[in-house]
């Protein structure tokens, strides 16, 4: 695909991040009422406005494409050649207690790949977004990874220790913390834009949806970083995640594997 479509991609889906975010910013902290899904996460007014906003935008100017979000669904098997995936406030727990590290997600997935991607933070006014071809921008500027060699001196976040726990992923957890120089608690897509930008090293989930997902394949790679699952994959579909500098991937890997064999 010529990369003048990914420029227009790319106008898109930083305006309707952006514009997204502003509608979230008219409930954060207010006085919200959640409800609670099956799984007992939450879900606000903001998270469905939001959703509904960016879904009207995509129909609109992109009619045929598909939709997936994470208040509304979509078909997860569609064969449309372009997917938009939509996470209209990735951090609700955060953001329904008045915590800033919240982040409206979209990305573009075409022919099975993620090639377009914005992640913004309306709280803090951060925004980064990528597409194939034309780098990595953090409010402007290009981004840049940390260049740190050794996870000695990295710094680690995971958004729960507790998703670790419940799916008997302690160990990782342990073993990455302990070889890592400070493990820190950068929650949800936060930490995913911390990497990104260089402030720290190693970020990972053990428990995400391809939504949560949406936009980091592309800003990674553009970023010349990694993005994928816990084997070196880079995929949306896991339901795990993992962020890192291609420097430190492979002493990450081991680590990982060293913790799951019990070593």
């Amino acid at each position: 695909m010529p990369h003048t479509d990914y420029s227009q991609y790319m106008d898109f889906i930083t305006e309707t991040v952006v514009l997204a975010g502003k509608i979230t910013l008219g409930y954060f902290q207010s006085d919200l009422q959640p409800e609670y899904k099956n799984d007992r996460s939450p879900v606000t007014i903001a998270d469905r406005k939001a959703e509904e906003f960016i879904r009207s935008r995509i129909e609109k100017t992109y009619p045929r494409h598909a939709i997936i979000g994470e208040e509304y669904g979509g078909e997860v098997t569609s064969s449309a050649s372009h997917r938009w995936l939509i996470d209209p406030i990735d951090g609700t727990k955060s953001f329904m207690r008045g915590i800033p590290f919240y982040a409206v997600l979209l990305g573009l997935e075409i022919e099975g790949g993620v090639e377009v991607g914005a992640a913004y933070f309306p709280a803090l006014d951060e925004l980064i977004a990528a597409a194939s071809g034309f780098g990595c921008w953090w409010n402007g500027r290009k981004a840049r990874l940390s260049r740190i060699a050794s996870l000695s001196s990295a710094y680690f976040s995971a958004s729960s220790l507790q998703t670790f726990v419940q799916n008997n992923q302690r160990p990782v957890f342990d073993r990455l913390s302990a070889r890592c120089y400070h493990q820190i608690g950068y929650v949800d897509a936060y930490g995913y834009l911390a990497v990104a930008t260089g402030r720290i090293e190693l970020m990972m989930d053990a428990v995400v949806s391809v939504w949560d997902c949406a936009p980091f394949p592309a800003i990674f790679r553009e970023v010349g970083g990694y993005f994928g699952d816990w084997q070196g994959n880079e995929t949306i579909y896991a339901g795990r995640s993992l962020a890192t500098t291609r420097i430190l991937l492979p002493e990450v890997l081991e680590t990982i594997r060293d913790s799951s064999a019990g070593a």
